[in-house]
């Protein structure tokens, strides 16, 4: 694949066995302008993941295009960093990538084309790719579409553009859950033949179960956005306090000062290390996450990896993703908040086994599996 005015950096590892008569894997070119390292929680985890994954695969030979900003984020393959475009966390800076990979379009364009398949992990596909390159993008969920209220109209128009366009458009779209492929066949009329779903993955290896004895807090990993559903998990603590005056609430995320003032019983944490997040699931009473809409959810999955008993709404992917190995609770009504999560810590033991199990059957090697099934169909379709 030929280079351009970046910085080609990395190593690129492959397990494609030695033979000269095996076919050539397919050239995959994995295109992040839009990543803001640090800022875009689990979509950030998944692109890395799954780039991880890409570095060893026999059938898929993937490099990465990142603006300034990510530089370093793909190293385990041969990493693009594209020149004029710097990347930026907030809503001027997103515009300003915009424009400037408009503004490179043909350079950029140029040097994807090499590529079998373009892949827009972050669903956008800054710039738009050639018409004559086979192109496949992510599109974790449409809450935009299922819950419009929530966003502002300007963020509806941009998603109207570089999501929704972007997916009919697109030879393939790889999702993360059944709930989210459904809801993308219903909400944008996309043939389901098209759409891939590969199950986000938890590396248990990285996370150490606690079997034994745990505190008197809950915890709950989440941004401060409106469906996150903060004010009813406050209201469910409360409750639980009424009985159990010494639980605290552990709030962790970014945005949280959103959320106003608090109790005092309530810990706000917000962006955390990866290593005191693990800390947390593996001594909290219980992970609660009363999310009113998620695409998949891995924090769940990663309190079971963790012997962390689990309490979760019953809504969007979640029942999906945790099967029988949490309480699933009406998230709209506080009290059912409150009494699942107390029904999870009494089923402690129980839970704790069954999450481990359950943690374990997803894994980041069978999401990418998924996706390699995805870029092979985007190419026949050309």
């Amino acid at each position: 694949m030929c280079t351009h005015e970046g910085t080609r950096v990395g190593d690129h590892h492959t397990t494609e066995a030695a033979d000269p008569a095996a076919a050539p894997r397919l050239r995959v070119a994995v295109s992040m302008l839009s990543l803001v390292p640090g800022g875009m929680g689990g979509s950030e985890t998944y692109a890395r993941e799954l780039v991880r994954e890409l570095a060893g695969s026999s059938r898929v030979a993937a490099e990465a295009w990142v603006a300034r900003i990510g530089t370093g984020f793909a190293a385990e393959v041969p990493e693009h960093v594209v020149a004029g475009v710097t990347g930026g966390a907030t809503t001027s800076a997103r515009l300003v990538t915009l424009a400037q990979a408009r503004r490179h379009r043909e350079r950029i364009r140029r040097d994807l084309a090499a590529a079998d398949v373009v892949h827009f992990p972050f669903t956008a596909p800054v710039p738009w790719p050639s018409g004559g390159t086979a192109f496949t993008i992510s599109l974790l969920d449409v809450q935009h579409l299922d819950l419009p209220h929530l966003f502002s109209h300007a963020e509806r128009l941009y998603r109207r553009r570089y999501y929704d366009h972007a997916a009919r458009r697109a030879d393939s779209v790889v999702t993360i859950s059944a709930f989210a492929k459904q809801s993308i066949v219903d909400r944008l009329g996309i043939d389901p033949d098209r759409i891939s779903v590969a199950h986000l993955g938890v590396d248990s290896s990285a996370f150490t179960p606690n079997l034994g004895e745990r505190e008197r807090f809950v915890v709950y990993p989440a941004r401060g956005w409106p469906h996150k559903n903060h004010a009813r998990l406050v209201e469910a603590v409360r409750l639980l306090r009424k009985d159990s005056p010494d639980l605290r609430l552990v709030l962790t995320g970014g945005g949280l000062d959103r959320l106003g003032p608090l109790p005092d019983w309530v810990d706000v944490r917000g962006l955390v290390p990866p290593a005191e997040l693990r800390e947390l699931y593996r001594t909290a009473a219980c992970l609660v996450f009363p999310s009113l809409y998620e695409g998949f959810g891995l924090p769940p999955l990663e309190a079971m990896a963790s012997g962390c008993p689990v309490a979760a709404s019953d809504a969007g992917s979640l029942p999906e993703v945790c099967g029988d190995a949490a309480v699933l609770v009406d998230a709209r009504d506080p009290a059912a908040i409150a009494e699942g999560t107390a029904r999870a810590i009494e089923r402690g033991t129980e839970l704790q086994l069954r999450g481990l199990e359950q943690a374990r059957s997803f894994t980041w090697a069978r999401c990418a599996v998924a996706h390699e099934d995805a870029y092979l169909a985007a190419a026949r379709r050309r």
